[in-house]
């Protein structure tokens, strides 16, 4: 039987914040964000290791009273790719997976299928996107998009509504990124894109520089962290998931 390749999560957190500072360490449900991010993350069966990598002391003295696997990293990175790169360059995980540190509804599954599709495709990397039916968002800036080709090769993604004619649904893009670890370290060197830049879209890096990008289905549709008045509804989900 052929041996599984290794796989690594990392989840960058920085404490500072334009739109809500210190937002890892607000409680919901009586807990850290950072802490349910990683309790949920570590559930997924794929991951060798989980680490969390922050420029942050708070951060630091947090995930270790919670018991997580904690780097120091440096405080100059322009994004958490950037900081995950500097965690991966000293892993030996053949597959980094970047888990975002502000999706306290994550599941482990959705982990499992980005390992999984990189091990089965050639693909560089590979990240999730799920059917939105509410045609409300569809405008929405704060909504990523995307669109993809029959093989599941990503073909742009966009704050804008794409495809523009769409009046079923469209694909909203989930930001959760697995990487070969070989090509993570190259891509945190390429030259920023014009289109990334205008979108405000880090992914948008690979495609523009020709590597392709493999977009898998999920079901899931976590709910990010944004305001502080996102905490409201995450922690209606929870009690939710808890009574199913």
């Amino acid at each position: 039987m052929d041996e599984k390749i290794r796989a690594a999560g990392i989840i960058p957190v920085r404490y500072a914040s334009e739109r809500f500072p210190g937002k890892p360490l607000a409680l919901i449900a009586g807990k850290p964000m950072i802490q349910h991010v990683y309790e949920r993350a570590v559930q997924a069966s794929r991951l060798d290791s989980l680490i969390i990598a922050t420029d942050d002391a708070k951060i630091y003295k947090a995930a270790k009273d919670f018991g997580a696997d904690v780097r120091l990293t440096s405080a100059c990175h322009r994004s958490g790719t950037d900081r995950a790169a500097e965690v991966a360059a000293k892993l030996d995980e053949a597959i980094i997976v970047n888990i975002q540190g502000d999706e306290p509804l994550i599941h482990g599954d959705m982990i499992d299928s980005l390992v999984s599709a990189l091990e089965d495709s050639p693909s560089p990397m590979a990240t999730l996107a799920a059917k939105e039916y509410d045609l409300s968002l569809f405008e929405a800036p704060s909504q990523v998009k995307v669109v993809f080709d029959e093989a599941g090769n990503a073909l742009y993604f966009s704050r804008s509504p794409i495809p523009r004619g769409a009046l079923d649904f469209f694909w909203k893009h989930i930001g959760i990124y697995a990487f070969r670890r070989s090509f993570l370290l190259r891509f945190t060197s390429l030259r920023p894109s014009r289109m990334e830049g205008l979108e405000n879209l880090e992914q948008l890096r690979a495609l523009e520089h020709g590597y392709p990008i493999k977009v898998l289905e999920t079901t899931h549709r976590p709910h990010s962290v944004d305001y502080p008045e996102d905490i409201i509804k995450v922690e209606s989900l929870l009690k939710k998931e808890s009574h199913d």
